[in-house]
């Protein structure tokens, strides 16, 4: 009789993610059944740092971590494909991020799946993320109270000032590629910027965040303006659980299909009085 020979035993390492990753990454996230295209990827990683887990040179394991000013950071598109699972893939990667991220105060967002993993590295659950989407059937009421306008270039510090009051980070970077890859209003009330929003293309079709303002009157004004373009397309918005905008966002007929939990190691962020966080970019970047 023949004795087969073992199987060596695997042994994985964390390396850095490079763009020829990319490809391989964009089929991780189809296998999970999360929408983003190859573009999303590309932005992702471009901002942020990103890591990679291989076995006999095929991506099995992928996780990015973004760094805010002036000591934040968020984390998230982190998969580990089927196959790989249970073999420690996830903390080695968790560390690795945790490593380069040290000093600074890191936010995610977890699926209820990832939470024990979290939990054991530090992470404190504080808020939660609402997702609704659906292809939007018709454009929503306009409030003509709210003084809405197309974002100049003579803007940016306005907006970048309101983005850093809203999220409590430095997030220029991240504000810049999303303000040149989408359509961004701002409220301006006699010469003053007090709140902007983005909807750009995105996954399965288009999403509307960030979305900062100084109230939820004037948050609805923006996301209503913003996605009265996009009627006939899918439409999807990340909005913070504690920014009581669910209901709402359901009478516009995009109902609720997930909840997230955002957690943060250190200190959460500490956002200033004058504006609000309403809605994400999507629940990685924050």
């Amino acid at each position: 009789m023949t004795q087969s020979t073992p199987s060596a035993p695997v042994s994985n390492k964390v390396v850095p993610m490079t763009a020829a990753h990319l490809p391989q990454a964009l089929a991780l996230s189809q296998a999970v059944k999360w929408p983003y295209r190859l573009e999303d990827w590309q932005v992702a990683f471009e901002l942020g740092n990103a890591y990679a887990v291989e076995q006999d040179g095929e991506l099995v394991a992928t996780a990015l971590w973004w760094p805010y000013e002036p000591d934040y950071a968020s984390t998230g598109m982190i998969i580990v494909a089927d196959k790989a699972q249970r073999q420690g893939i996830g903390a080695l990667l968790m560390k690795a991020m945790l490593d380069d991220a040290a000093g600074r105060n890191i936010i995610l967002n977890s699926t209820a799946e990832g939470e024990v993993l979290y939990t054991r590295n530090g992470f404190v659950p504080y808020d939660a993320v609402l997702q609704f989407q659906d292809v939007l059937a018709a454009a929503p009421a306009t409030d003509a109270s709210v003084p809405l306008r197309a974002m100049t270039a003579a803007d940016r510090d306005a907006v970048l000032a309101i983005d850093r009051e809203g999220s409590g980070m430095g997030r220029s970077a991240m504000v810049d590629r999303l303000c040149a890859d989408g359509d961004v209003l701002v409220v301006d009330r006699d010469g003053a910027v007090s709140g902007y929003g983005i909807v750009r293309r995105w996954g399965r079709g288009v999403v509307v965040g960030p979305v900062i303002a100084r109230d939820e009157t004037d948050a609805k004004a923006l996301i209503g303006a913003l996605a009265a373009d996009h009627v006939g397309t899918f439409v999807r918005i990340d909005v913070t659980e504690s920014c009581g905008l669910g209901s709402w966002l359901e009478t516009l007929g995009l109902p609720q299909v997930g909840r997230v939990i955002t957690m943060a190691r250190g200190q959460r962020p500490q956002p200033g009085p004058a504006a609000t966080l309403f809605a994400l970019s999507n629940q990685s970047l924050g």
